[in-house]
């Protein structure tokens, strides 16, 4: 696990920025993926943005049960809502 705490400086327009800090063993606390290769782990911005991408949502949107299918598809996860599963 990382000790040290990570700053981040987003800049949210030519004239303003803030401050942003890494919560990354907070994160790993909570963090219910059970694909053990992942390399995002713990750092929910690259995990948002990288699922995304594939059309998806993260694991930490699944209960246990549905995470581990790995099926994260936004279809799957509106299937789970109208089931009343989530």
């Amino acid at each position: 696990m990382v000790k040290e705490k990570i700053k981040k400086k987003k800049v949210i327009s030519e004239n303003w920025s803030m401050d942003m800090e890494c919560k990354k063993e907070k994160n790993l606390e909570q963090c219910n993926c059970t694909y053990e290769p992942c390399s995002r782990k713990g750092t929910c911005c690259d995990c948002i943005r990288f699922h995304l991408k594939m059309r998806e949502l993260p694991g930490c949107c699944f209960d246990k049960e549905a995470e581990s299918t790995y099926d994260r598809t936004f279809e799957h996860f509106a299937r789970l809502v109208m089931e009343n599963r989530l």
